[in-house]
């Protein structure tokens, strides 16, 4: 076996490698099946479990109630409404929690019916999730002095939570202190929480405010994708933070927050919160004020929370003192996040995950979120992204192209190079380097272009899979969600026998392909034909299987990225056809179907 066959073999057993073990690192991910509910001492607590610690507190657990439904949850305590285009729910007039929305916009599943999605839920539930505010006692100050997760506050203004409309709630701590807290939302996802505190107590107060997120146990609809970050998502002074909900148990235990956690203390701007596969929750205090950002793990009652605490402020008799922060709960929308960002969020559309590409992926998400404004059909949006990715490439495919057009050329004089050479390789590499010289053909030219599409290649995957705006985005016919699957099968004749094909994620999927997989490896098996088969039986076997090893190993891949491969093929294979055409070379892709027929036929014959 010569150079050229054992170099040909290393690199198609590389490029194979490189798929299967992406396909093993990064397999589509199981539907979830819903979590059990934990234990209730494990889980719930009393009403103030959650922040029984935040920021300091020597309240003692109680007994804990049984896990209740969430119309249960929502029913202990009075409510207003929050009602918008975008978001319902109600905030508890226990503690003043903002512990029930949903998303008005996204369903759990396409099917006629699915509920809406639910960002947040009340303590009882199974999957307890919910934002908290309050006053942290000062110095000589009494816990039961500033206003808990236990406090039952008044509405004083507002019956329900809309754009226009914000609530009022007020607290008299009966000591010569009265609370107000004011909560706003915007058109989308936004609140605004002003907090006030007026002294008219003899002696000055001193007070620190704070806010909470507080999800009870891990989510159990957790993806647990390796090319996916879910859990805290902290910026500090523009500096990005995320870690996984497996790694904060593994926080160092920290005496004053009576948990484990991890402390940073920010400066001037920044927010922390939970990240999950489409939505998040954050904390904003005001920019430009300092304030220290916790992320904590309470392993007692199995409690994970993000923490926000500003410094200390006194208040002098007959004066007040107003802090303002911000809570975002909703949909990563790059469009809304990068709204906030401009707003003056510091750093804000960094909470979506871009990943180690993320010079890549955010142009490439950029301009397929455009394409996909301008057409209004995101399958479209990715052939259109394909166009304009080969055309920017194109000056490199085209000197690779007239390079390997080159190489045929000289394929006669190659030939006679390796008679005249015998077992001398030296020989045969210098002769071989002085042809090329002499007719200034580079042979490394074709690899460049399929270098440079690895990377474009991850990093749209990597927008396919994490961006919301592939989530349910349809292209035509049963292709209604190119961030899954293709939904077709060989089984059922791609729907048109009455039955259904088996299900996205199971190894019969991986056996009985959809169209668009097939697709992808006869597109593949086309643009081989543009040249003869190889005279060498070893190439020729590589060549003959290699379309189809990769229709199946690419089988199970978002469909939205089996459509931008398809697309990819048919482009290349038309500039390969015409830049060949130029150079004088004429492909017979007809008779090169041909003849590889005919040959397998006689091999068939010999047989």
């Amino acid at each position: 076996m010569d150079d050229q066959n054992k170099n040909l073999i290393l690199a198609t057993a590389l490029s194979f490698l490189v798929i299967l073990v992406w396909f093993i690192l990064f397999p589509p991910p199981e539907p979830e099946v819903p979590l059990e509910s934990p234990s209730a001492a494990q889980t719930t607590g009393s009403e103030g479990t959650a922040i029984a610690t935040v920021p300091s507190s020597t309240a003692e657990t109680q007994a804990a109630p049984e896990t209740e439904t969430r119309e249960d949850a929502l029913a202990d305590a009075p409510r207003v409404p929050v009602l918008t285009d975008r978001v319902s729910g109600s905030v508890s007039l226990l503690g003043g929690r903002i512990d029930d929305l949903s998303l008005n916009d996204y369903r759990v599943t396409q099917e006629e019916g699915a509920e809406i999605v639910k960002m947040l839920s009340p303590v009882g539930t199974a999957d307890a999730y919910y934002a908290l505010y309050g006053w942290a006692p000062g110095a000589g100050m009494d816990p039961s002095s500033v206003p808990g997760p236990n406090t039952l506050w008044a509405l004083a203004s507002g019956e329900t939570l809309t754009v226009d409309n914000p609530i009022t709630l007020t607290w008299d701590n009966g000591a010569g202190q009265l609370f107000t807290r004011t909560i706003a939302i915007d058109a989308d996802y936004l609140f605004t929480v002003t907090q006030s505190v007026a002294n008219t107590g003899a002696g000055p107060v001193s007070m620190a405010p704070y806010g909470v997120l507080a999800r009870h146990g891990e989510p159990s609809d957790l993806k647990n994708f390796f090319i996916l970050h879910e859990g805290v998502v902290a910026m500090a002074d523009g500096e990005l933070t995320e870690t996984d909900w497996s790694d904060m148990p593994d926080f160092e235990f920290a005496e004053r927050e009576g948990a484990r956690a991890e402390i940073t203390q920010v400066a001037q701007n920044g927010w922390i919160g939970f990240t999950d596969h489409f939505w998040m929750s954050t904390l904003i205090p005001a920019p430009g004020s300092a304030f220290k950002s916790v992320a904590k793990y309470d392993e007692r009652r199995d409690i994970y929370q993000a923490e926000t605490v500003q410094p200390t402020q006194t208040v002098a008799p007959g004066t007040s003192v107003t802090v303002t922060s911000q809570l975002f709960a909703g949909a990563k929308e790059w469009e809304t996040i990068r709204n906030y960002q401009s707003a003056g969020v510091e750093g804000f559309i960094d909470s979506i995950d871009w990943g180690w590409f993320f010079f890549l992926t955010k142009p490439i998400f950029w301009l397929l979120h455009e394409l996909n404004q301008l057409i209004g059909n995101m399958g479209w949006a990715i052939i259109g992204l394909t166009l304009i990715i080969k055309a920017l490439l194109f000056p490199l495919a085209y000197k690779s192209y007239v390079s390997m057009a080159k190489m045929k050329e000289l394929q006669p004089q190659m030939e006679k190079l390796k008679e005249e050479a015998g077992d001398d390789r030296q020989k045969m590499q210098q002769g071989m380097m002085e042809l090329y010289k002499r007719e200034k053909v580079n042979p490394a030219a074709g690899c460049l272009p399929i270098l440079l599409q690895i990377p474009i290649f991850f990093s749209l995957y990597k927008v396919i899979f994490v961006t919301i705006e592939l989530r349910h985005a349809p292209f035509f016919g049963p292709f209604q969600d190119l961030s899954a699957p293709d939904p077709t099968s060989i089984m059922n004749l791609f729907g048109l026998l009455p039955f259904a094909g088996p299900e996205p994620t199971s190894i019969m999927a991986l056996i009985f392909i959809g169209i668009l997989p097939l697709l992808l490896g006869i597109s593949m098996w086309l643009q081989q034909k543009l040249n003869p088969a190889p005279t060498d039986p070893t190439q020729q076997m590589i060549f003959a299987w290699m379309p189809w090893v990769f229709m199946f190993m690419l089988g199970s891949f978002a469909s939205g990225l089996v459509v931008y491969w398809i697309a990819n093929n048919t482009i290349t294979f038309t500039q390969q056809y015409l830049i060949m055409r130029s150079q004088g070379y004429s492909p017979d892709v007809f008779g090169n179907i041909k003849s590889s027929f005919k040959r397998k036929a006689a091999e068939d014959a010999d047989k």
